[in-house]
């Protein structure tokens, strides 16, 4: 099956939210990597046929999404941010519901619940309250409701935000086993979601797709602008100010600070050293100033 997102723009009033948005995907993984406010759930949406687009078209195997009509809307699962649990359902009754709304029988419903609470671990808790699911639990039962029509796009939008680092893991390990035979569109703003499990990373800035590569790829875009150099402390507002840093930590009573960007600082006395680029590094020198990266000096 090939996607294909063909000159894709939506508008909203004076906001331009999606622009000019092209790219071609197979059965894989795909990270959508942007700051929240680039457009990533707004293109999701579209996709999902959630949300119209103001202009352009989606493309199933050379259909146009609007001529597929129904049949477009059963090759898609969708998990949005917010799936909105009943919280006095419990996950079957809940998946239920999902099978009512998207006209799979009671008989098949019953093969594909009983079916996909194992897979994703809540075989055990299929009659709990969703209220007391952890929020972990429910990403899960959000993945369950996706895959109950066995969609051969799954569209995913912020799936891990919140989950503590075990399950974000458990979620990730999830995708990863279901993707084999699917389109899997992965939007996030957090890097490790998408590191060792995307196929190809889409970079979106401010609507616009930006780049479209493998994470080695994206990571050979940066190598020779990723260096490290040792100072005192009280240089290190003047280098913040003046370059992008990714890391600080102490080293023999000095900082090691990791400088990405095109500009090396030249400080007399001082040796810059190369080191191996990441993916965090892609974010910072794609994103620039704007990127908050989590952390601060480390010991």
């Amino acid at each position: 099956m090939i996607l294909t997102i063909k000159g894709i723009n939506k508008k909203f009033k004076d906001k331009i939210a999606v622009n000019d948005f092209n790219a071609t995907l197979n059965t894989g993984i795909y990270g959508l990597l942007g700051l929240n406010g680039a457009g990533k759930t707004t293109l999701l949406r579209i996709l999902a046929d959630v949300s119209n687009e103001s202009s352009g078209c989606i493309l199933v195997d050379g259909k146009n999404k609007k001529d597929l009509g129904e049949k477009y809307r059963e090759l898609i699962g969708y998990l949005p941010q917010d799936v909105g649990f009943y919280k006095n359902f419990s996950a079957e009754k809940f998946l239920y519901y999902v099978c009512a709304l998207k006209g799979i029988s009671k008989e098949e419903g019953k093969i594909k619940i009983d079916e996909l609470l194992k897979f994703v671990n809540l075989e055990k808790d299929r009659k709990r309250k969703i209220g007391k699911f952890s929020g972990g639990m429910k990403q899960r039962l959000g993945i369950a409701q996706a895959l109950l029509n066995d969609p051969k796009i799954l569209i995913l939008d912020e799936p891990t935000a919140g989950l503590d680092p075990n399950e974000r893991i458990r979620f990730k390990n999830l995708i990863a086993d279901i993707s084999k035979d699917k389109i899997v569109i992965l939007s996030t703003h957090i890097i490790s979601d998408i590191e060792f499990i995307a196929n190809e990373v889409l970079v979106m800035k401010d609507g616009v797709l930006v780049e479209q590569l493998t994470p080695n790829q994206m990571i050979e875009t940066v190598r020779g602008k990723v260096c490290s150099i040792n100072i005192n402390e009280e240089m290190l507002h003047n280098i913040q100010r003046e370059f992008k840093v990714s890391n600080i930590a102490r080293e023999n009573g000095k900082l090691a600070v990791r400088i990405v960007g095109d500009e090396r600082p030249n400080i007399l006395g001082t040796v810059c050293r190369d080191e191996e680029p990441n993916l965090e590094d892609v974010f910072l020198y794609y994103f620039n100033d704007e990127a908050k990266l989590e952390g601060g000096i480390s010991n």
